[in-house]
């Protein structure tokens, strides 16, 4: 299936939409982040199933943005040399040479959303999971679930019983195949064995880190914080 260009595919917004959401803002806060709005960043949390994607964390420079193969597409259409473009944008010749050869159509041409679908789809390297590949790990780690053990748990249980077995441990892929639904390794009903009991993963916040929002109804005091006016609000929810 091709893939389309979207804000998820640029790092620089998408990471930080998770490091938000993760830090305690509101959805809404965390999606105008990534400079998109709140059902968009709820169509991300039910796809990553709230586990936050490794890809494009930490970059540190390695790899071209999303904003300089803008840069590039712009100076190409302007006539610049490859060098220009590179001194522009503080990356060596070579690099830009090495974009324009990998992610240019057959023409000639580089549009910068094209090349940033082609990067993504060239950074792909699907590696089977764990829990996919060894069904007597997979079967153990179910039989533990709905047991009601954690997935911490789990994973102690089995670094205790299986010392020198490698591959009959696990980490975060409990969370990840039972959250995220492209690696659906366990069954996605398994989640009501967490003693969450959520099927989708939400970042424990602690309250003082977690923002601070004052109702429409508060009345301030001089002589101390804010406190609720005694008028009711009808069906005030939980927000995410």
């Amino acid at each position: 299936m091709p893939v389309r260009f979207s804000n998820q595919l640029v790092a620089e917004l998408y990471q930080p939409f998770w490091a938000a959401w993760q830090g305690g803002e509101f959805l809404t806060d965390a999606a105008a982040v990534a400079g998109t709005y709140r059902h968009r960043g709820l169509a991300w949390l039910s796809q990553a199933g709230g586990v936050r994607p490794r890809r494009g964390r930490d970059l540190q420079g390695r790899c071209l943005s999303f904003a300089e193969r803008e840069e590039i597409a712009l100076g190409r259409a302007a006539g610049e040399s490859m060098r220009a473009i590179a001194a522009r944008l503080g990356r060596s010749p070579s690099t830009i040479s090495r974009e324009l050869g990998r992610n240019a159509d057959r023409a000639g041409r580089y549009r910068a959303s094209a090349a940033q679908v082609l990067a993504y789809q060239r950074a792909c390297r699907p590696k089977p999971a764990k829990l996919v590949i060894n069904p007597v790990l997979r079967q153990r780690v179910q039989a533990d679930l709905a047991k009601r053990y954690s997935p911490e748990q789990i994973v102690g249980r089995l670094r205790k019983d299986f010392p020198d077995e490698p591959e009959m441990w696990v980490s975060t892929e409990i969370y990840q195949s039972l959250y995220v639904q492209s690696r659906g390794a366990l069954r996605r009903e398994l989640t009501k064995c967490l003693r969450t009991g959520r099927a989708l993963r939400v970042p424990n916040r602690q309250g003082a880190h977690r923002k601070n929002r004052v109702l429409p109804d508060m009345v301030t005091s001089a002589n101390g914080p804010p406190r609720p006016s005694t008028a009711r609000c009808p069906g005030i929810g939980r927000a995410i």
